[in-house]
């Protein structure tokens, strides 16, 4: 099965146009002209603005290669602002799935015209990179030095690559997550460093390192030693609280829990005043942000075996504190997936959640809103091999946004 097409064949900044047409063809007989009007060229141009603004975002890069007038006009600044405020108009979260181990080739998934795309990512260059998004940006961080990190649109292909952040330069373990402002039109990118103890496994250093757009400058806003608990690889950002999971490394009866630190304040106090037990025993978790909201999707561990996936749920945070249940994957979509392993990649924005195999390029998609579970159109990608793994993220396809 092939895709609907390359990507790179609608590349933004540098939208290839055909010759304008003619605007009416005459045809004459003895006595009568008969003329054809072209119905564009009797709109003004606000008012075709305004009606390709309603097209959903793939279709604006094929608008673009129409004529020369239809390429100015979606290249404008207005056009993008316009675009980016219709609140008509449905963006929904796009998915890119990789399809390789060695490099970020793969292919990008559009649930509103619910097609895939081949399409090139900028700056990353291995698929086992640190992956966060954020309202349009992706965050990107390479995870061997995990010193080289970049912050880009993946559909303008603009980029900008941030200064080494400070902290230990080798870790164990690093979580990094990104929040964009769009009211400021700036944006944050958190690093979790998680660092054990020379001979002591039961305690971890632990820091939290932030980076501003604005002052364009990283501060260590927090460090600690955790006893018991070290940091992993899950953090997101939902309203300026930065959430991030913690592993118990022994005697305790949670196998997950979830730390909280407030970036508006600079609090000195332990980490661990802030732990929130999971809703459950977990195989894994998967933090998002969806509305500000957080959001955890997570494998439901056997009662007797807490390894073993029996299922997968949704909660969102309530409160601070507490969990609710949003969603329990029915069963028949559980076995849909074939193998499935006691960890799997999920990641969402807005109302929708995307849940996948590594096993398997199945995509499930969850509404939050409607309370619907549905699978993508089959991604146009094969297992070659039995020890294949696939993952992916999930973003905001947005025009207007620069890193």
């Amino acid at each position: 099965m092939e895709a609907e097409t390359s990507w790179t064949h609608y590349p933004y900044n540098y939208i290839t146009y055909v010759p304008e047409a003619e605007s009416y063809s005459e045809q004459s007989d003895d006595e009568t002209k008969v003329q054809t009007f072209s119905m564009d060229s009797l709109l003004p141009d606000d008012l075709l603005e305004r009606i390709l603004s309603f097209l959903p975002i793939a279709s604006i890069f094929r608008a673009g290669t129409v004529c020369k007038r239809w390429n100015e006009i979606v290249s404008s600044r207005r056009f993008l602002w316009n675009f980016s405020n219709n609140n008509s108009v449905s963006q929904r979260p796009w998915y890119f799935m990789f399809t390789s181990t060695d490099d970020p080739s793969g292919y990008v998934y559009d649930p509103v015209i619910k097609k895939w795309y081949s399409f090139d990512l900028p700056c990353i260059e291995t698929s086992n990179w640190f992956v966060a998004s954020s309202c349009g940006l992706v965050c990107f961080m390479d995870n061997d030095c995990r010193n080289k990190i970049y912050v880009s649109n993946p559909i303008t292909k603009q980029w900008r690559r941030l200064i080494e952040p400070p902290g230990h330069k080798a870790t164990d373990y690093t979580a990094l997550s990104t929040s964009m402002n769009l009211t400021k039109q700036s944006y944050s990118v958190s690093v979790v460093k998680s660092k054990q103890v020379p001979g002591n496994f039961f305690q971890w250093e632990l820091s939290i390192h932030l980076y501003s757009s604005e002052t364009m400058t990283w501060t260590t806003t927090l460090t600690d030693v955790l006893t018991g608990w070290r940091g992993g690889d899950e953090s997101v950002i939902c309203d300026n609280v930065l959430y991030f999971l913690i592993y118990s490394t022994g005697g305790s009866d949670h196998r997950h829990g979830l730390i909280a630190s407030n970036l508006s304040s600079s609090s000195t106090s332990s980490l661990m005043r802030s732990f929130i037990p999971m809703p459950c025993a977990l195989t894994c978790g998967r933090l998002m942000n969806l509305k500000e909201k957080l959001v955890v999707v997570g494998g439901i561990g056997k009662q007797d075996r807490p390894d073993i996936i029996k299922g997968i749920g949704i909660w969102c945070l309530k409160g601070g504190r507490e969990w609710q249940e949003m969603a329990r994957m029915p069963q028949r979509f559980f076995q849909g997936f074939g193998e499935l392993d006691d960890v799997f990649a999920s990641s969402g924005t807005d109302d929708l959640v995307y849940i996948q195999s590594y096993g398997s390029p199945a995509l499930l998609t969850f509404d939050m809103k409607l309370r619907c579970w549905k699978w993508s159109q089959k991604c146009p990608v094969s297992k070659k091999f039995p020890l294949q793994l696939f993952t992916g993220f999930s973003f905001e396809p947005r025009l207007e946004i620069a890193p």
